[in-house]
């Protein structure tokens, strides 16, 4: 298991991707509109794992609503797993709080599901499969 990549909440994808590049050096990898989250998304590499800018496509998405109530910044933290389907029935026998009962798409064709931060010391967690 190790970081798949680290979400963070941004209004302005186009500015957000700037500071990463201008202030690190940092370059950018892709872009992905993941609609059914209701985001924008770039990843950056760094290191062995990624910096996902997370950018709302409505105010009403879930990222929408973070940054309404929290503003820009850490959004959550994904793990890479080899079985994602094992991994929640591992959690949910642990007495975990899942958001997601069952993995959905995520950007780059991963599967995806996240774990609720009551459950995690306050922390969005979300668990990653790669296709």
């Amino acid at each position: 298991m190790k970081i798949d990549h680290i979400g963070i909440a941004t209004r302005e994808l186009t500015e957000a991707t700037a500071v990463w590049r201008d202030l690190l050096g940092l370059n950018l990898d892709s872009t992905e509109e993941v609609a059914e989250q209701g985001v924008r998304i770039a990843m950056l590499p760094i290191g062995e794992t990624h910096i996902e800018l997370l950018e709302p496509l409505s105010a009403n998405s879930p990222v929408g609503k973070f940054l309404e109530k929290r503003g820009p910044g850490i959004h959550h933290i994904a793990v890479r797993v080899d079985d994602i389907r094992a991994a929640l029935a591992r959690l949910k026998e642990k007495g975990a709080r899942l958001i997601d009962e069952t993995p959905r798409a995520g950007a780059g064709g991963c599967l995806v599901a996240f774990i609720h931060p009551s459950s995690a010391n306050g922390v969005l967690l979300e668990l990653v499969q790669h296709q």
